[in-house]
């Protein structure tokens, strides 16, 4: 099976999203990037569908509308308690279509039973249709976001015909120790180019830039609980398995 065998398609959009620059944390002050990061893809995939069998890849987004920014006052709670005063730059009205398929987490051999492919593809697109099954953000919580199911590369972008557009180091994602099978979480960084609108992210596992966090403990699963979740979903949604 390829892996767009094993793919979803989706539309999404909202009237703001923060794609946070690490950068702009400093001091409480937020900046989006002016594209969304491959983690905030694949967080919106995740609330999609997801599952501990399986390790949702993001492929490529494709920017719908031209890239405008926002710079709003807000009230973010402080760790102490109250609150304090912050300027945060939102990109403003977002729309994307965004490819992704999904990979088996082999970091988890004692849910080998449940990697049925046929049952998480027709779930997965399913929840797309319904609009995802937990609720979508775009970037941060502030942010909603919603989703429809979409033909990648149909329509028309804003972007079309405006050729390559470099963005230099950006942040891509974050290696998670139960993805990895390590004990350390690390952030993952490259260097994205958009072709008329388009960007076709760089597997996890072919970035090289890599920071250190935080160690980090991998939460355990039971095989049977899972795997009877999953069937139970399946046959709720009259999917065959």
């Amino acid at each position: 099976m390829t892996k767009f065998s094993r793919s979803i398609e989706f539309n999404v959009f909202g009237r703001h999203a923060l794609f946070t620059d690490p950068l702009s944390k400093v001091g409480g002050e937020k900046c989006s990037y002016h594209v969304p990061t491959y983690e905030a893809l694949k967080g919106i995939v995740k609330s999609i569908y997801w599952k501990p069998t399986l390790v949702w890849i993001v492929d490529e987004v494709r920017v719908m509308k031209r890239i405008r920014t926002q710079t709003k006052g807000t009230k973010p709670q402080e760790y102490g308690g109250g609150n304090s005063l912050a300027i945060y730059t939102f990109l403003a009205d977002v729309e994307y279509q965004v490819r992704a398929h999904f990979e088996w987490n082999e970091h988890r051999p004692e849910l080998s039973a449940d990697r049925v492919e046929a049952k998480h593809l027709a779930i997965a697109q399913r929840m797309v249709e319904r609009g995802g099954r937990q609720d979508i953000f775009l970037g941060t919580r502030d942010c909603q976001g919603y989703v429809e199911a979409c033909e990648f590369g149909s329509g028309t972008s804003e972007l079309d015909g405006d050729g390559e557009l470099g963005f230099g180091l950006m942040f891509h994602g974050f290696d998670y120790p139960d993805e990895t099978g390590g004990h350390d979480l690390y952030a993952r960084f490259w260097r994205p180019r958009m072709v008329n609108g388009v960007i076709r992210f760089a597997h996890p596992q072919t970035c090289t830039e890599r920071k250190f966090v935080r160690p980090m403990t991998v939460k355990s699963f039971g095989s049977g609980q899972t795997v009877k979740l999953v069937g139970e979903e399946a046959d709720e949604l009259g999917v065959s398995i």
